[in-house]
This record gives C-alpha cells, sequence and structure tokens, in this order.
C-alpha cells in the first residue's frame, strides 16, 4: 500500500475512534504529536460533549491529509461567553494534518463560526 493510501486511512481511522465518543487525553495522544491539536479538541469535547464527525471529503497528497467535514453535537458548555444552550448544532469545517510514522505532527482548521453563533440564536443587544 502506498503512503498516500496509509495516511488517508490513517486519518480515517482517528476519526472514527474519537467521532460520537469522549475525547480523553490518552486516546488523541495515541494519534497525535500535535499538543495544540490535543488541546482544542479536549476543549470542543468539554462544549460539545461526545461530538461526531460526518465526514465528506478527504484528500491526501505528500505527508498532508485534508478533510473537509461537520462537526455535530450538542451545545453543553461554555464556548467565547455564551454560556450552554443545549442546542444541536453542526458546523462545517475543513482540516488538514500532517501525518509523520503515524502520528498527527501538525494541523490546521478553518470552521464557520458564524453559522455556529446562528445555530445557537445568540441575540445581540442593542441600544436606543
Amino acid at each position: 500500500m502506498n503512503q498516500l493510501k496509509k495516511n488517508k486511512e490513517f486519518i480515517i481511522g482517528y476519526i472514527n475512534a474519537t467521532s460520537g465518543n469522549l475525547k480523553t487525553r490518552e486516546l488523541l495522544q495515541k494519534y497525535n504529536d500535535d499538543p495544540a491539536l490535543v488541546d482544542n479538541i479536549l476543549f470542543m469535547d468539554s462544549v460539545f460533549p461526545k461530538y461526531e464527525v460526518l465526514m465528506d471529503e478527504v484528500l491526501a497528497e505528500g505527508d498532508r491529509v485534508m478533510v473537509r467535514a461537520r462537526l455535530k453535537g450538542k451545545h453543553e458548555g461554555d464556548f467565547l461567553g455564551i454560556s450552554a444552550t443545549h442546542k444541536e448544532v453542526e458546523i462545517p469545517y475543513v482540516v488538514r494534518y500532517e501525518v509523520h510514522n503515524n502520528k498527527i505532527t501538525h494541523s490546521w482548521l478553518i470552521s464557520d463560526l458564524l453559522m455556529l453563533v446562528q445555530q445557537l440564536e445568540i441575540k445581540s443587544e442593542t441600544t436606543h
């Protein structure tokens, strides 16, 4: 099996192992050598416990794997100063992983935070 296919299968396995499950530091470190990614996932799992990742597209080139996906979960913790709303959300995002020796060594992510805020139906107060 070529390295591109191995990297792609590694990332799919990683996402399948964590999606819909409690994300522990131990579980994440099995796949990650990127401490910032581990901390970010632990934070997001505290806000959207056991969130699911719904993969829409997975592409690999060189040591990089790009995933277009959606985070699906229930808002149960503080996020950007917003208290838990207990609402279901589904947020699209794209993440690029760098994989070396079956470990994620670096990642880059972009998500649609405006869509998240709209799903939480946060109303701003205006003064007259």
